[in-house]
């Protein structure tokens, strides 16, 4: 019998002055994606760790985090099932390293654009518009939930 392993991740919501901070990618479709830094959590790593890693390496900007969005499940059509935990901070600095290679380029994207990418089917899940319109809506819980040694 073979154990079931759901994928463990890590999302931020970066917002500045009422635009999100959203990476561009190409994942080898017609057209290419948007998404928030993110991505998968390494072996021993705290989650707020792996958040705020993922920012750097796919942004070059450095976040304080402030709040726990919550976790987010994903059953992915490929039968793949993750378990995203999201964050919601602010750009701090930005830092000047190269981004991540998957990483074509970063945007400051206002709501309104974010959802017209969504209407095109460009984001990379239908988490990104939700984990952005759940900030917004301060659904947001302390970090204290979060329980690491």
């Amino acid at each position: 019998m073979m154990r079931w392993t759901p994928h463990v991740t890590v999302a931020t919501v970066v917002e500045r002055a009422g635009r999100f901070l959203m990476v561009e990618e190409n994942r080898g479709g017609p057209h290419t994606l948007f998404n928030q830094p993110a991505g998968h959590l390494e072996p021993g790593e705290r989650i707020q760790d792996g958040a705020l890693r993922e920012v750097a390496e796919e942004t070059a900007w450095r976040v304080g985090i402030t709040d726990y969005l919550g976790m987010y499940v994903y059953h992915a059509p490929d039968g793949q099932t993750f378990h995203s935990h999201a964050f919601f901070g602010m750009a701090l600095a930005h830092l000047g390293n190269e981004l991540d290679p998957g990483i074509l380029d970063i945007h400051w994207l206002t709501l309104e654009e974010v959802e017209e990418l969504d209407r095109q089917g460009r984001l990379r899940s239908p988490l990104v518009l939700r984990r952005i319109r759940d900030a917004l809506a301060g659904k947001t819980y302390p970090m204290e939930v979060l329980h690491e040694r």
